[in-house]
């Protein structure tokens, strides 16, 4: 089969990279040979699908941070925001990564479930009650669930950071009642989940990239999206949405990944610096979702958006609404999946 000619690019890029670091190798011999103890002189390339600002971006950009600092310089990390090295495709970023055309990435959970659906397991809805609940059983038993499915799809699962619980915005009505749903054009990441969802509203789902979704919006191709706060304010949705309420209908988090031959490859030491550094990152990225979503509701409604939150009795209805959603979603999904995320 005729190789694409984005993968024969970054081959080639990756080729270069690998003959400029066995070139520094030979420089630091020259100059004297490396210290007992210090990290391997390497660059490694990382690759993130969300803004410059997003979440996913700060924290590969926190774990960059840490890792140069913690190496002594030797280990440094180019994060490329945007999927700039994808062209903007998701899809196409999820195959470099598992290609190895790039070392290391983050994707949203939903997204990188183009490999494998059971990825998309901790987004079955209302799965979490709080980000505490979902720090705690992500870094255990859910954890050991996403190593094992992404060592089948050769990649090395380091950490978890929030995206964030998901809500809904739109532009034609408030939402608080389930029927208040039905109708709308809303975006999705794609995966059965999110479809069977909207669906059992009588919504529109529609599958976009996200880097399409504000122009849709501006345009009228749909009528809202469903992201949590950090994102949709990352991306200025509050700035074209009149509505938005919050429900916490989702989570979704971001996994930090290596391509397991090239993790492999690298000496002992720099896999641990690498596995402490990736937590490290994401413990603190999701503090900085948590810390900061009061703030942006507040941003919101000081930016003219009116924010609904849905008290438990407002919520029930919408939750008895896809109870047989959940139920289907997590017999196909399997015992082993539920028991990892503790799902009854």
């Amino acid at each position: 089969m005729k190789m694409p000619m984005w993968k024969k690019l970054f081959m080639s890029v990756l080729l270069v990279c690998s003959m400029l670091a066995f070139t520094g190798c030979g420089e630091d011999a020259a100059q004297g040979e490396r210290k007992e103890g210090d990290y391997q002189k390497i660059k490694l390339v990382m690759s993130v699908n969300g803004t410059n600002i997003a979440t996913d971006t700060k924290v590969a950009m926190k774990f960059a941070e840490l890792m140069e600092k913690e190496s002594g310089g030797n280990i440094t990390i180019d994060v490329f925001p945007n999927d700039q090295l994808a062209g903007g495709n998701a899809s196409k970023g999820i195959e470099m990564i598992a290609d190895g055309a790039v070392d290391l990435a983050a994707y949203a959970a939903g997204v990188m479930a183009v490999m494998d659906e059971h990825l998309l397991i901790a987004t079955i809805p209302w799965t979490f009650n709080n980000y505490q609940e979902a720090r705690e059983i992500i870094d255990t038993t859910g954890g050991e669930y996403y190593k094992k499915i992404l060592a089948q799809q050769g990649m090395t699962f380091l950490a978890s950071a929030h995206n964030g619980f998901r809500q809904i915005t739109n532009g034609k009505h408030p939402v608080l009642v389930p029927e208040d749903v039905a109708g709308l054009k809303i975006r999705v990441p794609g995966g059965e989940v999110y479809f069977k969802f909207w669906r059992a509203f009588g919504a529109d789902p529609v599958a976009m990239s996200w880097s399409e979704a504000f122009t849709a919006i501006q345009q009228g191709t749909i009528d809202g999206q469903e992201n949590g706060f950090s994102v949709t304010n990352s991306a200025k949705v509050n700035e074209i949405q009149q509505y938005m309420t919050v429900w916490n209908y989702t989570y979704e988090n971001y996994l930090f990944v290596a391509n397991t031959k090239i993790f492999e490859s690298l000496e002992p030491k720099t896999q641990e610096l690498i596995r402490a550094k990736a937590k490290e990152a994401c413990e603190w990225g999701r503090d900085l979702v948590e810390n900061d979503e009061e703030n942006l509701k507040e941003k919101f409604q000081q930016g003219g958006m009116e924010v609904i939150t849905l008290t438990p009795e407002q919520l029930k209805p919408f939750q008895d609404k896809v109870q047989g959603v959940r139920q289907e979603l997590m017999e196909k999904y399997g015992d082993e999946a539920c028991k990892a995320f503790r799902m009854k």
